[in-house]
């Protein structure tokens, strides 16, 4: 008898033995958000630093890929592209969001970076949704960030033909579409160009905050000139070529890079237009 309870005994060891083996946890399930494009967009001197880091949540990983100088063209020509595809599609995460915005320096004048508004620009646009998709990623095309300058009170829409050629990729493609240079454009608009100079990295010279409180904005930095005969002829706009150069922006004030003080403006008009463009992404957003 006694050897008969023994043997049932080492019999269901194991069985007891298994039983307390705690269950694997499920995997750990989160989203990615890679950021593409341009200083508008890239850390110091775009919305981008702050909606990685102050909208997105702790669930979600932010990756801001985006290069001060870079056009739909150079972005690509220069490599920047083959390794954001390469973080694309390196797996690990539920699924990965890429927001892509160009256009400033696509503009002419731009030697090495301006392309075609016409074919160049929305063919790079198109190809960029096309090898987000490809490599499993999800793309989300932005509009660009409108700059800040004024003419008579009323903000000018230069990037106004690069916006529209996005939104038409956007629905040509099927892309979900954050359209921050309505947004921006509307917004600046209602500020007016002396409450928009706060939006800038550092604050304006003395001269260039009083021509925006005119209504009418300056050049950043004009070159003193002589006196005058007669009355002065106000300063021409800002040469946006001279002040978008290749590379990290210089912490400057200027009519298109942002301080912290943009930054966060900016990446709220992002992150409630994110939300709503993709449903899916509202609960790894914060408004």
């Amino acid at each position: 008898m006694k050897h008969l309870l023994l043997a049932a005994a080492l019999l269901a060891a194991p069985v007891a033995a298994t039983a307390q083996v705690p269950a694997e946890p499920p995997p750990f399930r989160a989203v990615k958000i890679v950021l593409v494009g341009d200083s508008t967009t890239a850390v110091q001197s775009g919305w981008g630093s702050s909606f990685c880091g102050k909208h997105v949540t702790s669930f979600a990983a932010c990756i801001n890929l985006a290069r001060g100088g870079r056009s739909s063209g150079s972005y690509r020509a220069e490599g920047s592209w083959a390794l954001a595809l390469r973080e694309i599609g390196s797996g690990g995460f539920m699924d990965t969001y890429v927001l892509i915005q160009f256009g400033h320096n696509d503009q002419p004048g731009k030697p090495g970076r301006s392309t075609d508004l016409a074919t160049e620009f929305p063919a790079n646009m198109k190809r960029y949704v096309e090898e987000v998709r490809a490599a499993g990623g999800k793309p989300v095309l932005v509009t660009p960030l409108t700059r800040r300058q004024f003419k008579d009170g009323q903000l000018i829409d230069d990037l106004g033909p690069w916006a529209l050629a996005v939104r038409k990729v956007a629905a040509e493609t099927g892309a979900p579409l954050v359209d921050l240079h309505a947004d921006s454009f509307a917004a600046v608009q209602a500020m007016g160009a002396a409450e928009a100079a706060r939006l800038a990295q550092k604050p304006p010279p003395p001269e260039v905050l009083a021509a925006a409180r005119t209504g009418t904005t300056i050049a950043a930095n004009p070159t003193p000139a002589p006196v005058p005969a007669a009355a002065p002829t106000p300063a021409p706009s800002q040469n946006n070529t001279a002040v978008e150069p290749m590379g990290q922006a210089k912490l400057a004030f200027d009519y298109t890079h942002l301080g912290e003080a943009g930054a966060d403006y900016f990446a709220v008009q992002v992150a409630g237009d994110l939300a709503r463009a993709v449903p899916a992404l509202r609960r790894y957003l914060i408004p």
